[in-house]
């Protein structure tokens, strides 16, 4: 699935407690700290990415699934469970 295709698709999705989608953008926005520099966040971003683990909405979805797009095209991360993190919200995506 295209990216373009997996942003339109992120905007219909529903999320709850209780949904892999919710837990996988938990799991993303948790990794940020870690892969800050690789990705080229400031400190800004960062604590923005990070404030949205304790009040995730359906509109942040896209924005996490932006992030996940660049962990999983950088070169720079080296942590497989940062990129496995990511890969597992891009699936739950298309999966929804």
């Amino acid at each position: 699935m295209k990216n373009e295709e997996l942003m339109k698709k992120c905007e219909s999705c529903t999320l709850n407690e209780d949904n892999d989608l919710m837990a996988s953008c938990k799991s993303v926005l948790s990794d940020v700290k870690e892969c800050k520099d690789d990705l080229g966040l400031s400190d800004e971003e960062t604590e923005t990415y990070l404030k949205m683990v304790e009040n995730l909405r359906p509109q942040d979805v896209s924005k996490v699934l932006t992030l996940a797009l660049k962990i999983r095209e950088s070169g720079n991360i080296k942590n497989p469970d940062i990129k496995n993190d990511a890969s597992r919200l891009i699936r739950a995506i298309e999966m929804s």
